[in-house]
Protein backbone atom coordinates (compact mmCIF):
# COMPACT_ATOMS: atom_id res chain seq x y z
CA UNK A 1 0.00 0.00 0.00
CA UNK A 2 1.43 3.38 -1.08
CA UNK A 3 2.10 6.06 1.51
CA UNK A 4 0.18 9.32 1.55
CA UNK A 5 1.92 12.54 0.61
CA UNK A 6 3.52 14.14 3.69
CA UNK A 7 2.34 17.63 2.73
CA UNK A 8 -1.18 16.28 2.38
CA UNK A 9 -0.99 14.59 5.79
CA UNK A 10 -0.01 17.84 7.52
CA UNK A 11 -2.33 19.91 5.34
CA UNK A 12 0.34 22.39 4.18
CA UNK A 13 1.58 23.55 0.78
CA UNK A 14 4.85 22.32 -0.71
CA UNK A 15 6.50 25.69 -0.06
CA UNK A 16 5.34 25.90 3.58
CA UNK A 17 7.79 27.35 6.09
CA UNK A 18 9.16 25.36 9.02
CA UNK A 19 6.92 27.36 11.36
CA UNK A 20 3.85 26.46 9.28
CA UNK A 21 4.89 22.80 9.37
CA UNK A 22 5.34 22.94 13.15
CA UNK A 23 1.98 24.64 13.59
CA UNK A 24 0.22 22.08 11.40
CA UNK A 25 1.83 19.20 13.27
CA UNK A 26 0.94 20.81 16.61
CA UNK A 27 -2.77 20.83 15.68
CA UNK A 28 -2.74 17.21 14.48
CA UNK A 29 -0.77 16.03 17.52
CA UNK A 30 -3.30 17.63 19.85
CA UNK A 31 -6.21 16.14 17.89
CA UNK A 32 -4.93 12.58 17.64
CA UNK A 33 -2.83 12.32 20.82
CA UNK A 34 -3.39 8.91 22.55
CA UNK A 35 -4.32 10.56 25.87
CA UNK A 36 -7.25 12.24 24.15
CA UNK A 37 -8.25 9.12 22.20
CA UNK A 38 -7.74 6.14 24.54
CA UNK A 39 -8.14 2.82 22.74
CA UNK A 40 -8.72 4.48 19.35
CA UNK A 41 -6.44 2.64 16.90
CA UNK A 42 -7.34 4.91 14.00
CA UNK A 43 -6.31 8.01 15.98
CA UNK A 44 -3.09 6.28 17.02
CA UNK A 45 -2.24 5.55 13.37
CA UNK A 46 -2.95 9.14 12.38
CA UNK A 47 -0.73 10.34 15.23
CA UNK A 48 2.14 8.15 14.02
CA UNK A 49 1.53 9.20 10.40
CA UNK A 50 1.64 12.90 11.30
CA UNK A 51 4.83 12.40 13.34
CA UNK A 52 6.49 10.60 10.46
CA UNK A 53 5.57 13.45 8.10
CA UNK A 54 6.90 16.04 10.54
CA UNK A 55 10.15 14.10 11.03
CA UNK A 56 10.86 14.40 7.30
CA UNK A 57 9.52 17.87 6.48
CA UNK A 58 11.10 19.56 9.51
CA UNK A 59 14.57 18.38 8.46
CA UNK A 60 15.93 20.44 5.49
CA UNK A 61 18.04 17.60 4.08
CA UNK A 62 15.32 14.97 4.31
CA UNK A 63 12.75 17.38 2.96
CA UNK A 64 14.93 18.13 -0.06
CA UNK A 65 15.35 14.40 -0.81
CA UNK A 66 11.62 13.87 -0.40
CA UNK A 67 10.78 16.78 -2.73
CA UNK A 68 13.11 15.36 -5.39
CA UNK A 69 12.57 11.61 -5.09
CA UNK A 70 9.42 11.13 -2.98
CA UNK A 71 9.17 8.26 -0.47
CA UNK A 72 11.71 6.15 -2.37
CA UNK A 73 14.37 8.78 -1.75
CA UNK A 74 14.07 8.13 1.98
CA UNK A 75 14.49 4.36 1.78
CA UNK A 76 17.75 4.03 -0.10
CA UNK A 77 20.47 4.03 2.53
CA UNK A 78 19.40 7.18 4.34
CA UNK A 79 18.67 7.86 8.01
CA UNK A 80 14.98 7.06 7.98
CA UNK A 81 12.73 5.34 10.51
CA UNK A 82 9.14 4.10 10.35
CA UNK A 83 7.31 4.39 13.68
CA UNK A 84 5.51 1.26 14.79
CA UNK A 85 4.33 2.35 18.27
CA UNK A 86 3.59 5.41 20.38
CA UNK A 87 6.47 4.54 22.71
CA UNK A 88 8.77 4.52 19.67
CA UNK A 89 7.71 8.09 18.85
CA UNK A 90 8.10 9.36 22.44
CA UNK A 91 11.53 7.75 22.75
CA UNK A 92 12.98 8.88 19.41
CA UNK A 93 11.47 12.38 19.55
CA UNK A 94 12.33 13.37 23.11
CA UNK A 95 13.64 16.64 21.67
CA UNK A 96 10.27 17.41 20.07
CA UNK A 97 8.17 16.53 23.10
CA UNK A 98 10.64 18.24 25.41
CA UNK A 99 11.03 21.36 23.23
CA UNK A 100 8.19 22.98 21.37
CA UNK A 101 6.27 19.74 21.88
CA UNK A 102 6.18 20.28 25.63
CA UNK A 103 4.17 23.43 25.15
CA UNK A 104 1.69 21.46 23.04
CA UNK A 105 1.02 18.86 25.70
CA UNK A 106 1.49 21.13 28.72
CA UNK A 107 -1.44 23.23 27.55
CA UNK A 108 -3.76 20.30 27.06
CA UNK A 109 -2.60 17.57 29.42
CA UNK A 110 -0.97 19.50 32.27
CA UNK A 111 2.61 18.38 31.57
CA UNK A 112 4.77 17.08 28.76
CA UNK A 113 4.11 13.53 27.61
CA UNK A 114 7.72 12.57 28.08
CA UNK A 115 7.91 13.79 31.67
CA UNK A 116 4.62 12.08 32.54
CA UNK A 117 5.77 8.79 31.15
CA UNK A 118 9.08 9.00 32.97
CA UNK A 119 7.43 9.75 36.31
CA UNK A 120 5.02 6.87 35.79
CA UNK A 121 7.97 4.47 36.02
CA UNK A 122 8.70 3.52 39.61
CA UNK A 123 11.72 1.79 41.01
CA UNK A 124 9.33 -0.75 42.48
CA UNK A 125 7.67 -3.65 40.69
CA UNK A 126 4.03 -4.62 41.09
CA UNK A 127 3.40 -7.73 43.12
CA UNK A 128 1.84 -10.78 41.52
CA UNK A 129 -1.83 -11.67 41.85
CA UNK A 130 -2.91 -14.62 43.98
CA UNK A 131 -5.85 -16.95 43.43
CA UNK A 132 -7.47 -19.19 46.03
CA UNK A 133 -10.56 -21.40 45.96
CA UNK A 134 -13.22 -20.98 48.64
CA UNK A 135 -15.54 -23.95 49.17
CA UNK A 136 -19.05 -23.06 50.43
CA UNK A 137 -22.12 -25.06 51.41
CA UNK A 138 -25.50 -24.27 49.86
CA UNK A 139 -26.62 -22.96 53.25
CA UNK A 140 -23.74 -20.45 53.26
CA UNK A 141 -24.53 -19.46 49.67
CA UNK A 142 -28.21 -19.00 50.54
CA UNK A 143 -27.58 -16.59 53.41
CA UNK A 144 -24.21 -15.03 52.55
CA UNK A 145 -21.23 -15.55 54.78
CA UNK A 146 -18.08 -13.92 56.10
CA UNK A 147 -14.95 -16.05 56.12
CA UNK A 148 -11.60 -15.50 57.82
CA UNK A 149 -8.56 -17.01 56.13
CA UNK A 150 -4.83 -16.96 56.76
CA UNK A 151 -2.91 -16.36 53.57
CA UNK A 152 0.80 -17.02 53.08
CA UNK A 153 2.27 -14.43 50.73
CA UNK A 154 4.90 -11.73 50.31
CA UNK A 155 4.42 -8.84 52.75
CA UNK A 156 6.33 -5.52 52.91
CA UNK A 157 9.59 -5.57 54.86
CA UNK A 158 9.06 -3.54 58.04
CA UNK A 159 12.77 -2.87 58.51
CA UNK A 160 13.01 -0.76 55.33
CA UNK A 161 9.29 0.10 54.98
CA UNK A 162 9.20 -1.91 51.78
CA UNK A 163 11.75 0.23 49.94
CA UNK A 164 14.47 -2.42 49.77
CA UNK A 165 17.05 0.19 50.77
CA UNK A 166 18.97 0.13 54.03
CA UNK A 167 17.49 2.81 56.31
CA UNK A 168 19.25 6.09 55.62
CA UNK A 169 20.84 4.99 52.32
CA UNK A 170 18.12 5.77 49.74
CA UNK A 171 18.63 5.51 45.98
CA UNK A 172 21.15 6.60 43.37
CA UNK A 173 21.15 7.15 39.61
CA UNK A 174 21.57 3.98 37.57
CA UNK A 175 25.07 3.99 36.03
CA UNK A 176 24.04 1.83 33.07
CA UNK A 177 21.44 4.21 31.63
CA UNK A 178 22.45 7.43 33.44
CA UNK A 179 18.96 7.79 34.88
CA UNK A 180 17.00 7.53 31.60
CA UNK A 181 15.74 4.01 32.24
CA UNK A 182 16.52 3.13 28.61
CA UNK A 183 19.37 1.64 26.65
CA UNK A 184 19.78 2.83 23.04
CA UNK A 185 21.65 0.88 20.43
CA UNK A 186 22.29 2.35 16.97
CA UNK A 187 22.75 -0.02 14.06
CA UNK A 188 23.38 0.69 10.39
CA UNK A 189 22.49 -1.35 7.34
CA UNK A 190 21.97 -0.77 3.65
CA UNK A 191 18.41 0.24 4.56
CA UNK A 192 19.65 3.06 6.78
CA UNK A 193 20.21 3.80 10.44
CA UNK A 194 18.01 2.21 13.09
CA UNK A 195 17.76 2.95 16.78
CA UNK A 196 16.81 0.08 19.07
CA UNK A 197 15.51 1.27 22.44
CA UNK A 198 15.11 -1.21 25.29
CA UNK A 199 14.38 -1.00 29.00
CA UNK A 200 17.47 -0.89 31.18
CA UNK A 201 17.80 -4.28 32.85
CA UNK A 202 19.84 -2.89 35.73
CA UNK A 203 17.15 -0.53 37.06
CA UNK A 204 14.06 -2.00 35.40
CA UNK A 205 13.38 1.27 33.58
CA UNK A 206 13.16 3.47 36.68
CA UNK A 207 16.54 5.18 36.21
CA UNK A 208 17.39 4.61 39.89
CA UNK A 209 18.91 1.78 41.90
CA UNK A 210 19.26 1.10 45.61
CA UNK A 211 22.34 2.71 47.11
CA UNK A 212 22.67 0.04 49.81
CA UNK A 213 20.44 -3.02 50.19
CA UNK A 214 18.38 -3.69 53.32
CA UNK A 215 20.05 -6.52 55.23
CA UNK A 216 16.68 -8.07 56.17
CA UNK A 217 15.00 -8.40 52.78
CA UNK A 218 18.24 -8.18 50.77
CA UNK A 219 16.93 -5.32 48.66
CA UNK A 220 13.61 -6.95 47.78
CA UNK A 221 11.49 -4.69 49.95
CA UNK A 222 9.36 -7.68 50.91
CA UNK A 223 9.59 -10.95 52.81
CA UNK A 224 7.56 -14.15 53.09
CA UNK A 225 4.84 -13.74 55.68
CA UNK A 226 1.22 -14.37 56.55
CA UNK A 227 -1.86 -12.16 56.61
CA UNK A 228 -5.33 -12.74 58.05
CA UNK A 229 -7.99 -11.63 55.58
CA UNK A 230 -11.74 -11.19 56.01
CA UNK A 231 -13.84 -12.22 53.00
CA UNK A 232 -17.47 -11.17 52.70
CA UNK A 233 -19.37 -13.44 50.33
CA UNK A 234 -22.77 -12.14 49.19
CA UNK A 235 -25.78 -14.44 49.04
CA UNK A 236 -26.49 -16.03 45.67
CA UNK A 237 -22.99 -16.73 44.37
CA UNK A 238 -22.44 -19.88 42.33
CA UNK A 239 -19.67 -22.22 41.32
CA UNK A 240 -17.04 -20.37 39.28
CA UNK A 241 -17.93 -16.86 40.46
CA UNK A 242 -14.96 -14.90 41.74
CA UNK A 243 -14.43 -12.02 44.15
CA UNK A 244 -11.45 -9.71 43.50
CA UNK A 245 -9.80 -8.16 46.56
CA UNK A 246 -7.74 -5.28 45.23
CA UNK A 247 -4.28 -4.93 46.76
CA UNK A 248 -4.50 -8.15 48.79
CA UNK A 249 -2.07 -10.15 46.65
CA UNK A 250 1.71 -10.37 46.95
CA UNK A 251 3.49 -7.19 48.03
CA UNK A 252 5.43 -5.50 45.24
CA UNK A 253 9.23 -5.45 45.11
CA UNK A 254 10.94 -2.30 46.44
CA UNK A 255 7.76 -0.37 47.17
CA UNK A 256 5.81 -1.44 44.09
CA UNK A 257 2.04 -1.68 44.39
CA UNK A 258 0.67 -5.02 45.63
CA UNK A 259 -1.10 -7.50 43.41
CA UNK A 260 -4.71 -8.55 43.83
CA UNK A 261 -6.29 -11.57 45.49
CA UNK A 262 -8.87 -13.48 43.45
CA UNK A 263 -11.35 -15.59 45.44
CA UNK A 264 -12.88 -18.32 43.25
CA UNK A 265 -16.14 -19.78 44.59
CA UNK A 266 -16.66 -23.54 44.75
CA UNK A 267 -19.95 -25.17 45.76
CA UNK A 268 -19.76 -28.19 48.04
CA UNK A 269 -21.96 -31.08 46.98
CA UNK A 270 -25.03 -31.27 49.24
CA UNK A 271 -26.32 -34.56 50.62
CA UNK A 272 -29.98 -33.51 50.30
CA UNK A 273 -30.33 -30.76 47.71
CA UNK A 274 -29.38 -30.25 44.08
CA UNK A 275 -29.07 -26.70 42.78
CA UNK A 276 -30.63 -25.80 39.42
CA UNK A 277 -29.77 -22.14 38.76
CA UNK A 278 -31.39 -20.44 41.76
CA UNK A 279 -33.89 -23.24 42.42
CA UNK A 280 -33.19 -26.11 44.80
CA UNK A 281 -34.47 -29.63 44.10
CA UNK A 282 -35.27 -32.12 46.86
CA UNK A 283 -36.35 -35.75 46.40
CA UNK A 284 -39.07 -36.82 48.87
CA UNK A 285 -39.85 -40.49 49.49
CA UNK A 286 -43.33 -41.39 50.75
CA UNK A 287 -45.05 -44.76 51.14
CA UNK A 288 -47.75 -46.09 48.81
CA UNK A 289 -50.51 -45.65 51.45
CA UNK A 290 -49.41 -42.04 52.05
CA UNK A 291 -49.57 -41.32 48.34
CA UNK A 292 -53.06 -42.84 48.11
CA UNK A 293 -54.55 -41.38 51.29
CA UNK A 294 -52.59 -38.12 51.49
CA UNK A 295 -50.53 -36.97 54.42
CA UNK A 296 -48.52 -34.12 55.96
CA UNK A 297 -44.74 -34.34 56.12
CA UNK A 298 -41.86 -32.18 57.32
CA UNK A 299 -39.28 -31.49 54.62
CA UNK A 300 -35.90 -29.81 55.07
CA UNK A 301 -35.09 -26.51 53.34
CA UNK A 302 -32.02 -24.30 53.31
CA UNK A 303 -33.73 -22.20 55.96
CA UNK A 304 -35.10 -24.91 58.29
CA UNK A 305 -37.92 -27.46 58.27
CA UNK A 306 -41.14 -26.79 56.37
CA UNK A 307 -44.56 -28.49 56.64
CA UNK A 308 -45.80 -29.91 53.33
CA UNK A 309 -49.24 -31.32 52.48
CA UNK A 310 -49.39 -34.36 50.20
CA UNK A 311 -52.77 -34.55 48.49
CA UNK A 312 -54.61 -37.90 48.22
CA UNK A 313 -53.79 -39.70 44.99
CA UNK A 314 -50.41 -38.00 44.51
CA UNK A 315 -48.57 -39.64 41.64
CA UNK A 316 -44.85 -40.51 41.51
CA UNK A 317 -42.83 -37.66 39.99
CA UNK A 318 -45.24 -34.97 41.18
CA UNK A 319 -43.40 -31.67 41.71
CA UNK A 320 -44.48 -29.43 44.56
CA UNK A 321 -43.16 -25.88 44.71
CA UNK A 322 -42.10 -24.12 47.90
CA UNK A 323 -41.90 -20.47 46.76
CA UNK A 324 -38.91 -18.43 47.94
CA UNK A 325 -37.10 -21.36 49.55
CA UNK A 326 -34.32 -21.45 46.97
CA UNK A 327 -31.15 -19.40 46.43
CA UNK A 328 -31.31 -15.57 46.49
CA UNK A 329 -30.79 -13.92 43.10
CA UNK A 330 -27.28 -12.44 43.10
CA UNK A 331 -27.38 -8.63 43.34
CA UNK A 332 -31.14 -8.68 42.79
CA UNK A 333 -34.31 -8.91 44.84
CA UNK A 334 -36.09 -12.22 45.32
CA UNK A 335 -35.17 -15.86 45.61
CA UNK A 336 -35.55 -19.05 43.66
CA UNK A 337 -37.90 -21.83 44.76
CA UNK A 338 -37.49 -25.25 46.31
CA UNK A 339 -38.94 -27.99 44.14
CA UNK A 340 -40.01 -31.10 46.04
CA UNK A 341 -40.13 -34.15 43.77
CA UNK A 342 -42.38 -36.89 45.18
CA UNK A 343 -41.23 -40.49 44.82
CA UNK A 344 -43.01 -43.64 46.03
CA UNK A 345 -40.99 -45.91 48.27
CA UNK A 346 -41.05 -49.57 47.16
CA UNK A 347 -39.78 -51.91 49.89
CA UNK A 348 -37.50 -54.72 48.78
CA UNK A 349 -38.11 -56.88 51.85
CA UNK A 350 -41.53 -57.55 53.44
CA UNK A 351 -42.82 -60.10 55.98
CA UNK A 352 -45.51 -62.70 55.40
CA UNK A 353 -48.34 -60.62 56.84
CA UNK A 354 -47.48 -57.65 54.63
CA UNK A 355 -47.25 -59.94 51.62
CA UNK A 356 -50.71 -61.36 52.42
CA UNK A 357 -52.21 -57.87 52.67
CA UNK A 358 -50.69 -56.85 49.35
CA UNK A 359 -52.04 -59.96 47.63
CA UNK A 360 -55.47 -59.14 49.00
CA UNK A 361 -55.18 -55.59 47.66
CA UNK A 362 -54.29 -56.93 44.24
CA UNK A 363 -57.82 -58.34 43.98
CA UNK A 364 -59.30 -54.84 44.29
CA UNK A 365 -60.28 -53.15 41.02
CA UNK A 366 -59.28 -49.74 42.41
CA UNK A 367 -55.71 -50.90 42.97
CA UNK A 368 -55.11 -52.19 39.46
CA UNK A 369 -54.13 -49.59 36.84
CA UNK A 370 -57.06 -48.96 34.48
CA UNK A 371 -54.98 -48.35 31.38
CA UNK A 372 -52.11 -50.78 31.82
CA UNK A 373 -52.93 -52.45 28.50
CA UNK A 374 -53.22 -49.22 26.54
CA UNK A 375 -50.44 -48.00 24.27
CA UNK A 376 -48.77 -44.91 25.77
CA UNK A 377 -49.62 -41.68 24.01
CA UNK A 378 -46.89 -40.19 21.87
CA UNK A 379 -45.36 -36.80 22.64
CA UNK A 380 -47.48 -34.75 20.23
CA UNK A 381 -50.73 -36.30 21.47
CA UNK A 382 -49.80 -35.46 25.06
CA UNK A 383 -49.01 -31.84 24.09
CA UNK A 384 -52.37 -31.57 22.28
CA UNK A 385 -54.24 -32.95 25.28
CA UNK A 386 -52.44 -30.53 27.60
CA UNK A 387 -53.63 -27.49 25.64
CA UNK A 388 -57.13 -28.76 24.82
Amino acid sequence: MSKRDYYEILGVSRNASIEEIKSAYRKLAMKYHPDRNPGNKEAEEKFKEATEAYEVLSDPEKRERYDRFGHEGLRSGYDYHTYTSIDDIFSAFSDIFGGFGSSIFDDFFGTSTRSRRTRAVSIGERGSDLKIRLALTLEEIATGVEKTIKLKKYIPCKHCDGSGAKPGSGYKTCPNCNGTGEIRQVSRSFLGQFINISTCSNCGGSGRIIAEKCNVCMGEGRIQGEETIQIKVPAGVENGNYIPLIGKGNAGRRGGEPGDLIIVIEEKQHELFERKNDDVHYNLLISFPEAVLGTKVEVPTLYGMESLKIEPGTQPGTRIKLPGKGIPHLNQFGKGDQIVIVNIYVPDNINSKEKSLLKELLQSENIKPKNHTKKPKDFFTRVKDAFS
